[in-house]
């Protein structure tokens, strides 16, 4: 018999006035005869990063192998324990001064992703190397509408001088296309929504105007296609793209909400001009968090981009943290000269920050992929470009390795590697495993061994 009934296509796009809202992956999408096999799923590559170091006795498991104990700022990941590795005694060599002096914050992040040591500068003459995530998106990126996205909670400027005469272009950025070239995250969450779901049209004022006063959702624009497309797809598929779209339209109330909020905090006098940030971001830095995560899901959800970068905060950054009662500047208490109320406080702020990141995780795990879950075809690196932040160390980082990765490595383990191994050979392996080649990576020796089996 034949089957004639052609494939959903993966590009398919909803579209209506200034919409154009891509799909996640359906049933419908595979085409007929391959219908009884296993669905394939495109692996995703990310890297959230965390500034000022890790409280590393809060940190470090004390086991190897598989009987780790998660304790400390590892708690939060108890229930997706058998997706993460963490990795123990890698490097980044090129962080550290090399005879440039003071500066650390700076190269912690501008060398994290590149392993290139930058140049000393604050002028316009910056040079640093390209990033792991651009080297993948330069061989993948042609796949998807976006070969990257760069998100962030904070950021700042690309010029003037931001640590010890290093340009702010290497505190506020991990991500480099090219030696000159810094890609600074997106903050505005409205900003990255408009990305992913607008056709062009929405970067016109007007029209944004317009909507703004209709009080609209960009849904709404796509129904009529939505509902065409709805009839045509089995049951499952139907539930699929009704809980897709419930989720981008909750997204998108929390936006809202928040530029909302945002035009009443600005209208009062009473708050402090000093602390400015992007127009309609979330009242509070959990929120604001959650909010990027699920951008960044809805990404991956769509295949907009299969390679992306997330910054916590920048390197350096003095946030602070009352809702767990850090009142404290952030990079203030890094530097805590062996006081135990600061590094108490410290380790409050890691743990928050994990939390966020393991709530990423648990949102990943719940969405089915292909054969599996989307955590199942993601691989993640969280870490920081410093240990001890007190110490502006940069030995023995706090890195953590979350996600199937494809099956390709086995996880639920604590990987303690040899001292000063470079942390640029987990990147080739990361990038060996999305099939990019690349012979080298700022000080890379070669790929990471001990990923693949389950030998401590």
């Amino acid at each position: 018999m034949l089957l004639s009934k052609k494939a959903l296509s993966r590009r398919t796009l909803l579209r209506g006035f200034g919409s154009a809202l891509a799909l996640p992956a359906l049933d419908a999408m595979v085409p007929a005869l391959a219908r009884g096999a296993a669905k394939a799923a495109p692996l995703r590559m990310a890297f959230v990063y965390v500034p000022n170091g890790i409280v590393m006795k809060h940190w470090t498991p004390e086991a190897e192998g598989r009987d780790f104990a998660l304790n400390g700022a590892l708690e939060p990941f108890a229930s997706v324990r058998e997706q993460i590795m963490v990795l123990s005694g890698l490097t980044q060599n090129n962080g550290r001064a090399l005879g440039d002096g003071p500066g650390d914050h700076a190269r912690a992040a501008a060398s994290y992703l590149t392993g290139f040591h930058p140049r000393k500068t604050e002028g316009a003459d910056i040079h640093n190397g390209i990033s792991v995530d651009q080297v993948a998106a330069q061989a993948i990126g042609q796949a998807t509408r976006f070969p990257s996205l760069e998100l962030g909670l904070e950021g700042g400027g690309l010029v003037g001088n931001c640590d010890s005469g290093y340009s702010c272009a290497y505190t506020n950025s991990i991500s480099w296309r090219s030696e000159q070239t810094p890609l600074p995250p997106e903050l505005n969450p409205r900003a990255v929504f408009e990305r992913l779901f607008g056709d062009g049209e929405l970067h016109d004022r007007a029209t944004r105007l317009k909507l703004a006063k209709q009080d609209r959702s960009l849904l709404d624009f796509v129904l009529e296609d939505a509902f065409k497309l709805r009839r045509s797809l089995g049951v499952t598929d139907q539930l699929k793209l009704d809980e897709y779209l419930g989720s981008v339209r909750e997204i998108e109330h929390r936006i809202q909400i928040a530029e909302k909020q945002d035009i009443e905090n600005r209208n009062d006098k009473s708050n402090d001009p000093s602390m400015p940030k992007p127009a309609g971001v979330p009242v509070t830095f959990e929120e604001y968090a959650r909010l990027m995560f699920d951008l960044m899901t809805v990404a991956f959800q769509t295949d907009s981009t299969r390679v992306a970068t997330y910054l916590v905060a920048r390197e350096g950054s003095n946030r602070t943290y009352r809702s767990i009662g850090v009142p404290d500047a952030h990079h203030g208490i890094s530097h805590h000269m062996g006081n135990q109320e600061k590094i108490d406080k410290l380790a409050k702020i890691n743990r928050l920050h994990a939390e966020l990141f393991a709530g990423f995780l648990k949102r990943l795990q719940s969405l089915p992929d292909g054969d599996g879950t989307m955590l199942d075809h993601t691989m993640i690196v969280y870490g920081s470009g410093l240990s001890d932040g007190n110490a502006h160390a940069h030995d023995d980082l706090p890195l953590l390795l979350a996600g199937g990765a494809n099956g390709a490595f086995k996880m639920g383990r604590h990987v303690r590697y040899p001292k000063e191994t470079p942390l640029n050979n987990l990147f080739l392996s990361l990038l060996d495993t999305a099939g990019v080649k690349a012979e080298s990576l700022g000080d890379s020796s070669g790929r990471l061994p001990r990923l693949t089996d389950l030998t401590a």
